[in-house]
């Protein structure tokens, strides 16, 4: 039996052909032909049962059989912001892992401390649209521009907002615990900031605080900052999964 075949195709109910890359590998590298099966996925929570109808040289166009709702698998939102890292295969990985264990949206973040003041998201959306569908996930996390930490802290947020950081000075709380607490639907939201390897400044975790993010820990450990964006997500996911 054939593994099931998945392509990103935004609006994919509305079109009737692969964007260029997906259809590049339909046809260089899958070898589809017309008549074959395949399923598509428009990052918004659906699946489509399709068939191809024309494989051309560069084209390849199909036909919609079957509209498949999938259900969310946590509650939620799940927003992880983070101050970049110097080498930039770093943000790779971490978006590509995050995706695959369950997010909804990637903020970046320019602090006082930060080792990187400019991002380009082209390549961070390719690498997500990716891991959307090697892990057959059907919505996809939003990747945002990068903005400065008071415009992120300043905007409003719903649900629950945190603040990771290293400081003696300002008491933390746990954030696995944190999250484990009962919510309501309207405060099931999550959103968690990550500093960058020189950790936050103490004026901007101080900032946070007052317009209503928690001060928290993500353990006794010292992790870098991927490491702890990524063990974010991960607590995050975990605590909102639908079982």
């Amino acid at each position: 039996m054939k593994e099931a075949r998945y392509f990103f195709v935004p609006d994919a109910e509305n079109v009737n052909e692969l964007p260029d890359e997906e259809a590049m590998h339909a046809l260089r590298v899958l070898r589809l032909k017309s008549g074959d099966e395949m399923f598509l996925m428009d990052g918004n929570g659906c699946f489509y049962r399709a068939v191809v109808t024309l494989a051309a040289t560069k084209r390849c166009l199909y036909k919609v059989l079957e509209r498949i709702p999938q259900k969310p698998v946590w509650k939620g939102h799940i927003c992880i912001a983070v101050a970049p890292t110097k080498v930039m295969d770093r943000m790779e990985w971490l978006v590509e892992k995050a995706t695959e264990v369950g997010i909804d949206e990637f903020g970046f973040l320019n602090c006082r401390f930060s080792e990187r003041r400019m991002l380009r998201t082209v390549r961070l959306e390719k690498i997500v649209v990716s891991a959307v569908k090697q892990s057959r996930k059907a919505w996809k996390p939003t990747v945002n521009q990068m903005t400065t930490f008071k415009s992120f802290v300043t905007q409003p947020l719903k649900g629950q907002k945190y603040i990771a950081h290293c400081y003696e000075e300002i008491d933390s709380k746990d954030l696995f615990a944190e999250l484990q607490q009962p919510v309501g639907e309207d405060d099931a939201d999550v959103t968690v900031m990550i500093g960058p390897e020189g950790d936050f400044s103490l004026e901007e975790v101080r900032l946070a605080v007052e317009h209503g993010f928690v001060p928290v820990s993500l353990g006794p450990c010292r992790l870098r900052t991927e490491t702890a964006a990524l063990s974010a997500t991960m607590m995050a996911h975990l605590s909102r999964r639908i079982i």
